[in-house]
């Protein structure tokens, strides 16, 4: 009876092994093929140069903080290639001083087209239109204390979208 509950713990053992469970954000079923990658510059059409500026830079140090990759400058020494175009920038307000009726904070939305392929085989690895992005900064009321919280802002969002990227791509897999 001892070795029947022995072999039965074992066999459900290894069943729950097997059972495909991963951690969300973990998954890596890239082709073992892809071992590099390279992000260049991004496209730009809106008037946010900083913004198109970071998002590459932070993609990067996302994907080496988070995964086993390396990235590299030159695309052509490149297992894969991830592209993007800043398609949108719009920041609204969010809320108003009753008094004056000015701003106190806004919303920056920021909306990206990516794209990593395979560099040999050109196989589109991953590919996302349309993703959007937002991020809340405060606006000071007194001109004496006033400091443009837009460019901060910025830098977070765009740390923001590379977690969400390197997230996408690796859950996508």
């Amino acid at each position: 009876m001892t070795r029947l509950c022995a072999v039965e713990i074992a066999l459900a053992a290894c069943f729950a092994a097997g059972c495909g469970y991963q951690i969300g954000g973990h998954g890596d079923l890239m082709p073992s093929t892809v071992k590099t990658i390279a992000i260049p510059a991004f496209s730009n059409v809106t008037t946010r140069y900083k913004l198109a500026r970071l998002l590459p830079q932070d993609i990067g140090r996302e994907f080496e903080s988070r995964t086993r990759y390396r990235i590299v400058a030159d695309p052509n020494q490149a297992d894969a290639v991830l592209t993007g175009t800043l398609a949108s920038f719009s920041a609204y307000p969010t809320v108003s001083d009753p008094v004056s009726g000015r701003a106190t904070a806004a919303e920056a939305v920021v909306n990206l087209r990516l794209t990593l392929k395979d560099r040999r085989t050109d196989k589109v690895l991953y590919t996302q239109n349309g993703v959007e992005f937002r991020q809340r900064y405060e606006i000071a009321l007194d001109p004496q204390q006033y400091f443009d919280e837009s460019g901060p802002a910025m830098e977070r969002i765009s740390k923001d979208v590379a977690h969400g990227v390197v997230s996408g791509i690796l859950e996508n897999f």
